[in-house]
């Protein structure tokens, strides 16, 4: 059997500082009187908002799963005082903000393939958001020194992202993250290669 990574999702508990994940791609934080802060995350599938829940009830937050008319979906927690130091190291004059240093452990990778991570030709895409350009470099810089360098994916359909390629790299995505949390989940996890997901 294949030791964990010391920094894999699979190898530590699930803790309040992974929700930085969330924040990578579409999550937002709102303060409240400077005593608490609720977290917003935006998905493009029902089944990742469900898993988004259970990932922040591991984490003892209780999230509630949004849905509009339009089809669009997403998990909102409600105003609580653990989110308020996650809220101000994200936040700048206002704005969303990566802060300096960054480290991104395998329990933040985790929630952010959960939101955001699919295979895109061969290559695995870890969404951005993209109204928050600014923090571009600064989450690729902490991926990179997670191991997993990537490239600035544009997309001219508007979703940006960070593409990781090749079978070390993959390999190295796959062990922080760990297993696939659901069947459901399997055809957009990470893996060293992305044929299975793609046939």
């Amino acid at each position: 059997m294949a030791q964990l990574s010391f920094y894999s999702a699979e190898a530590n508990r699930p803790q309040v500082a992974d929700l930085a994940g969330l924040l990578c791609c579409g999550g937002q934080l709102a303060e409240f009187a400077r005593t608490a802060a609720r977290l917003t995350v935006r998905v493009d599938e029902p089944w990742r908002a469900r898993l988004v829940v259970r990932a922040l009830a591991e984490r003892g937050i209780d999230g509630t799963h949004m849905a509009t008319e339009q089809g669009e979906h997403g998990v909102r927690t409600a105003f609580r005082s653990d989110l308020l130091p996650l809220a101000e190291e994200w936040t700048k004059e206002g704005e969303k903000f990566a802060p300096t240093g960054l480290a991104l452990a395998g329990g933040a990778l985790r929630l952010w393939v959960l939101a955001a991570g699919t295979w895109l030709a061969g290559s695995y895409l870890l969404g951005l958001d993209p109204e928050a350009p600014r923090i571009y470099d600064t989450v690729r810089g902490a991926l990179s020194a997670a191991g997993l360098p990537a490239t600035l994916h544009g997309g001219g359909d508007g979703a940006p992202g960070l593409r990781i390629s090749g079978r070390r790299r993959l390999g190295r995505l796959a062990e922080l993250v760990g297993t696939p949390p659901s069947v459901t989940a399997e055809n957009d996890w990470p893996a060293v290669s992305g044929v299975r997901q793609s046939a």
